[in-house]
């Protein structure tokens, strides 16, 4: 499994949201500026996140986005599902693996079926909360 730069960026925007809550709407050229990311591929991340419950838009003058809700209710885990779809370790997880002719005889299938678990406990245990937490410790 390997996170893509959509992932990467996304939980970068969305942690920038989160470090700004305090002061409303966000334009995105100024989370473009701070995390060094063109606006332009930050506009294709929200076109996915804005079909989802994710962040609330302002339009006009004012205009921008902030998150729906606080930070210790996003999971890494939930954001990244969000822009890479699964998190499937293998093909075969992605989908009911009884759908696979071997299923019954893959002597493997256990090894990803445990590493799923691993990786879904791991990012669903780690909120933007905690993250802004432990930057403000590292300051």
């Amino acid at each position: 499994m390997k996170i893509s730069t959509k992932g990467r960026y996304a939980l970068r925007m969305l942690l920038d949201l989160a470090e700004h809550q305090g002061e409303g709407f966000i334009a995105l050229k100024d989370i473009a500026n701070r995390q060094q990311i063109s606006k332009k591929y930050l506009e294709q991340i929200v076109a996915i996140l804005n079909k989802t419950d994710i962040l609330q838009t302002n339009r006009g003058f004012q205009g921008g986005y902030k998150l729906a809700k606080e930070p210790a209710q996003y999971t890494v885990g939930s954001i990244l599902r969000q822009t890479e779809g699964s998190l499937s370790p293998v093909a075969c997880l992605e989908q009911d693996p009884t759908n696979c002719s071997r299923h019954s005889c893959c002597a493997t299938l256990p090894v990803w079926q445990g590493l799923e678990q691993v990786i879904n406990e791991y990012l669903d245990s780690i909120t933007l909360q905690d993250i802004l937490q432990q930057l403000e410790q590292s300051k």
